[in-house]
This record gives structure tokens, sequence and C-alpha cells, in this order.
């Protein structure tokens, strides 16, 4: 969910702590799962919400971080077998075919701050 516009937003990290062709998921304190996910593609940083539309609210890594296929090509769900392009959240395949992973709505400053 993105944060409402009167409402502060909180520093995730700095752009250069997401290596390209890595994912890196973010969670509120004390929060059980990560709620959002950056990844960086060809030097630009895209955010989604962490959660497969097959199934709602279902969290897509098995394990912290793990957003990512072996190779790195596509984002995957680890309990459906979903997979979706990087740079749109499109899903190409499983059973979600045709539906998008939600963006987040983050901000980066001058500085490469990365903010939700």
């Amino acid at each position: 969910m993105a944060p409402m516009p009167d409402l502060p937003r909180r520093r995730l990290c700095h752009v250069s702590e997401v290596n390209e062709g890595q994912a890196r998921g973010f969670g509120r304190p004390g929060a059980a799962q990560d709620d959002l996910f950056l990844l960086r593609r060809n030097g630009q940083v895209h955010a989604y919400l962490n959660a497969c539309p097959h199934l709602a609210g279902a969290p897509l890594p098995w394990r912290k971080d793990a957003y990512l296929s072996p190779e790195g090509s596509a984002i995957v769900c680890g309990a459906h077998g979903a997979r979706f392009d990087p740079t749109t959240g499109l899903c190409f395949q499983g059973p979600c075919l045709g539906e998008q992973l939600r963006r987040a709505d983050i901000m980066i400053d001058e500085k490469g701050n990365v903010f939700y």
C-alpha cells in the first residue's frame, strides 16, 4: 500500500545498496514479512509490493530477498511458480498469466536515498 501524500515517508536505503540484477525486500520494524521490494535492472530501481496477484496477500519470496529467478531474469513467486517481468511486473508464466504486480510508490531524492 502506498503511503498517504501528507504522511512522512520512511527511508529504505540508498540506491547503491541494491546491486544491479538483485532484489532486496523491506518491511516495517517488527513485521513478519517485507511489505515491498526493490530491484535494480539496467541502472533503474523498480519497486513492487510483496504480494502475488494469484492469491491476495501471498508473499513472493520463499526466503528473505529471494524475489528473482536463479539467473535473475524474472521475479518469481516461491509459492505458485509465477514468473514476472522485472521492469513491468507483468506475469508471463504461471497461474496469474497476464496480471501484474502492484508498483510501490517510492521516491528517490537527489542524494540517492530511497523513500516509501
